[in-house]
Parts: structure tokens; sequence; C-alpha cells
């Protein structure tokens, strides 16, 4: 993958002391947010552009990890938490001449990362490292957090977002997309269901990592297991139900959401066992009865949020999501919604 802006890494490595001219950078990573490097010299670290249009607030990002820190070293010495490396100055993050933000990590040696799971074992071992971030921070005091993306997994703002881009789309992007259009309205007691769970007080808000992909964690190389946990942005105040959910959503399909033939995605319950497990071998302990009887929950609502995300995004024509071909959000859009069918029977 090509270095993005060149200029603005050579201006940006001597702010944390570093000289460009001793190392090689690499693009790396498949994510659609940021841009990633990896400098590979003497020794090796990870620089990341942060995209400032989607974290409005860099700031809060930094926060949040510096109190997540300030907790766990103190209560659970042992646990690595990936920081990112202070700047000359001091800070977590440093700016080029156009305002991104950027910070540099340390590289964990012998580990890697994977796309899609493809054992019980990743499926296990990713999901309890993920728990065991939310169960490490179960005492800490949310209120010292603050969203970094405010309302991310809000069910119920994301329809509205839906039905806005619906009553402003051009004909022939709604004529296109009919069908989903109507399983996402046909979903939508999904919704009440979320703001039932909300209102009554069912569910706790805790700190979660609200991205749970299975590339967010690090394997160790010898052992295969999950090392820790990565890409911790979105580390703020949220519920349980949305890093399960998410879980469900991207570990259990046969296919990655970008297959476009719906009719060979099916839904794997041997990775839905394996990552429930894992999960619950360390959150069980601490959840909440209307928690644990919201399990089943989970996944119906973030695989719907993000149908509804990418149609929507497809009925704005596009403005959000990274593509690479005319009517991608669509495919997503169509991808979502036959797991969901799988998981509901919508």
């Amino acid at each position: 993958m090509e270095i993005v802006d060149e200029v603005a890494i050579s201006n940006i490595l001597p702010l944390f002391g570093l000289n460009r001219s001793a190392f090689q950078v690499q693009r790396i990573g498949t994510g659609h947010i940021h841009q990633t490097y990896q400098l590979v010299g003497s020794k090796r670290f990870i620089l990341q552009r942060v995209n400032k249009s989607v974290f409005r607030q860099p700031n809060v990002i930094a926060s949040n990890l510096r109190e997540a820190h300030k907790y766990l070293k103190q209560h659970f010495p042992d646990y690595l938490f990936l920081r990112s490396i202070p700047s000359k100055d001091g800070n977590e993050m440093a700016y080029d001449a156009n305002g991104f933000p950027w910070r540099i990590f340390p590289y964990i040696e012998n580990t890697f990362t994977v796309d899609r799971v493809a054992t019980t074992e990743e499926a296990f071992s990713a999901a309890s490292e993920f728990g065991r971030l939310t169960r490490y921070l179960n005492e800490i005091d949310v209120s010292k957090f603050k969203e970094t993306i405010p309302q991310f997994h809000d069910l119920s703002l994301r329809y509205q977002q839906f039905q806005i881009a619906l009553e402003n789309c051009a004909d022939e992007r709604s004529e296109l997309a009919n069908d989903s259009i109507s399983a996402c309205q046909q979903a939508r007691p999904l919704v009440d269901e979320y703001n039932q769970l909300i209102s009554t007080g069912a569910l706790r808000s805790r700190i979660t990592h609200n991205d749970t992909k299975i590339n967010n964690i690090l394997f160790d190389s010898t052992t295969s297991k999950a090392t820790c946990v990565i890409d911790l942005d979105t580390l703020m105040p949220g519920y349980f139900i949305y890093d399960l959910g998410d879980m469900v959503r991207t570990f259990t399909p046969s296919v990655s959401e970008e297959e476009k033939d719906v009719s060979i995605i099916y839904f794997r319950k041997e990775m839905y066992d394996a990552l429930l497990n894992g999960y619950c071998s360390q959150m069980e302990a601490v959840m909440s009865p209307g928690e644990i009887q919201s399990i089943p929950f989970a996944g119906k609502m973030m695989t719907y949020i993000m149908a509804l995300r990418f149609l929507a995004d497809f009925l704005r024509g596009d403005t959000y999501y990274n593509t690479t071909y005319p009517g991608q959000n669509l495919v997503r859009a169509r991808n979502q919604l036959a797991l969901l069918s799988k998981l509901t029977g919508f």
C-alpha cells in the first residue's frame, strides 16, 4: 500500500524524537478510518494518522485512554494495555500542517492479526480478551469518560438517520434499494426492543471497546492465543450488547460483509458458541440478570444497525464509507440484512 503523505510523516516523526531517514515506512492495515504505517528500523513502531472527520475531538480519545491506563496500572498492573508513545512535548498526539493528529505506538513483537475468524479457538480467545478488558474496567468511574463518537451505536438514532436519508434520496437510488428498504422497515421492532432495554435500565453503562472485530486483537505468534486488544479509539461508555453484538455480526458469518452473493451467507453456530463461551468466561460474573437475558438480542441489534448505516449511506450518495465501485454500500446493506434474516427470521 502506498505512503499517502510523505511530507507529513517526515515532519511528524521528529516531534516524537524519531528521524525519518532511520526508518522504512510501510502502509499496513485494512481499516477504512485511519492511515496506519509500520516504521521499520533498528526498532519498529506503528505510526497512525487519526481521521479527524470521524473523531472530531481527538483530545477525548487521549483523555479516555489516560483514565483507563491509570486505573488498569493500579488494579491490574500485568495487563497489556496498548498506549501511544508520548511526543517530545509529552502529548499523546502531534498535529500536522493540515490539522490531522498523529500518534506512535510500540510494536509488539511476535504477534499477528487476522481479518476473518477461521477457527473456534480464535473466536473463543478473541472474545475472551475483549471481555477481559470490560471486566477489568468493571469498577471504573464511567463518568470520567466521554463518547469519542457521540451515539455511535444508538439504534434509535441510526433508524432516524435511515428515515431522513430515505426521505431525501434520489429516486433512482430508492428504486435500486427497494427490497433492502422494505427489509429495514420490517425489522423496525428491533428499535423498540432496544429502546425498552435502555429505558428500563436492564443494561448497565460500562466502558466498552465498541469495535470488536477480530482484527482488533493481537495474537501471539507462538501460542496463537490473544495477546491484547488494539484500536482503542472507541473505548468509551456503552453497553455490553455493542461489543458482544459486533462479535456475533463479524465472527459468525460464512463470508465477509463485502460478499455480493447473499445466497452463500450462513450463520456459523460453532463460532457463535465459541465466542459466547469466551466472552462469558470473563464477563458472566459481573453481568446483571437483565444483561444475561439480553444476550440473544446483541447480534441482531448490531447486524441491523450496520444494515441501516450502509443503506443510509447508499441513499445519501455514499458520503461516509469508502467505496471502490458503484453500489458497494447497497451490497453491504444486503449482506447484513441476509445475516439478520438468519438471526431473527425477518
